[in-house]
């Protein structure tokens, strides 16, 4: 069983219809977890007596819920858990990210420098590096892994928590680079690279898109770049090839998490040695699954992870 940890930021999406706990790093380990690794939540929440609503309980109830490792979560006593207010306007969501709360204070411990020793994989976004301090952990914790880890940059782009300094930096330590379509031109306009502009003013084009994708492969060393493209499927760049999966079409009810759940699948087939065409469509068919219900985090049935393990295993 591989160890699979999510570092980085662990809070509550506060919905007009309700609260759900999210955050990319724990929406990947959740997936992972459910692919069949030891799915790791190293993130920072909020100690009782520091949360008026008990943001923090919550969270390690509803984690609780999921075959997720939850035990090295630390407990913050002068932060609260972090939450997100959430509106819409025009369909469109509009976020406020309250700071400073307690993934703002990653702390390394000798328990996280184990579990880095331990990862066979890490996934870590920009957003929690936005504060000094849990830039700083991240950092160690990254470089405490062994050479085999997979460590994922999912760049998950939320102004104004991002700057050419953090991207640079993670891409540094990075093997897999993940990103979505409307991020390449913000990424490579942030590292001086030349921005894929669009096709007919309604999509980027894909040609671009590769060029982009060789562009950062030469200029860091990963080993695999991948681009969503929403409901129009992914292209993954490695150094020895590339492959293009269109979209799997069917009902949408929300897009929250589905990212991250196509992260995880997709480094679920990379740590088993899968090609580019398998590593595209796990990430696509978990991907789309996650799109297909309501929230980061659905219930699964047995059912529906053998019909979908089934689809992706007839792929090679």
């Amino acid at each position: 069983m591989n160890v699979v940890v999510g570092l980085g930021e662990l809070l509550w999406d506060l919905l007009p219809e309700g609260a759900r706990l999210g955050g990319a790093p724990a929406n990947f380990t959740v997936m992972a977890a459910r692919l069949g690794h030891r799915g790791v939540v190293a993130s920072r929440l909020g100690a009782q007596e520091t949360d008026m609503d008990d943001w923090g309980s919550r969270a390690r109830t509803v984690l609780s819920g999921f075959p997720v490792d939850a035990s090295l979560i630390q407990s913050d006593t002068d932060h609260p858990t972090g939450t997100v207010d959430v509106e819409f306007r025009n369909g469109e969501p509009h976020y406020v990210i309250h700071e400073p709360v307690a993934w703002d204070f990653l702390a390394w411990t000798p328990e996280w420098q184990q579990l880095a020793q331990q990862a066979d994989a890490v996934c870590f976004g920009s957003l929690a590096q936005r504060s000094q301090a849990s830039r700083k952990t991240i950092h160690r914790f990254l470089a405490a892994t062994r050479p085999e880890c997979v460590r994922v940059f999912d760049v998950n782009l939320r102004a104004p928590y991002f700057s050419a300094e953090i991207v640079t930096e993670s891409l540094e330590r990075a093997t897999i680079f993940k990103l979505n379509e409307s991020e390449v031109p913000q990424v490579l306009a942030m590292l001086g690279g030349t921005a894929p502009v669009s096709n007919a003013g309604t999509d980027i084009d894909e040609t671009a898109l590769h060029a982009a994708a060789d562009w950062l492969l030469e200029r860091f060393p990963l080993k695999l770049v991948a681009i969503t493209l929403g409901g129009e499927g992914s292209l993954l760049v490695s150094r020895e090839g590339a492959h293009r999966r269109q979209g799997i079409r069917g009902p949408v009810a929300d897009t929250v998490g589905a990212g991250d759940a196509f992260t995880a699948a997709m480094v679920d087939a990379y740590l088993r040695g899968a090609g580019l065409a398998r590593m595209n469509e796990a990430g696509n068919r978990w991907g789309g699954w996650v799109a297909s219900q309501h929230g980061a985090m659905p219930a699964l049935s047995a059912e529906t992870y053998t019909e979908i393990q089934n689809n992706i295993a007839e792929v090679e």
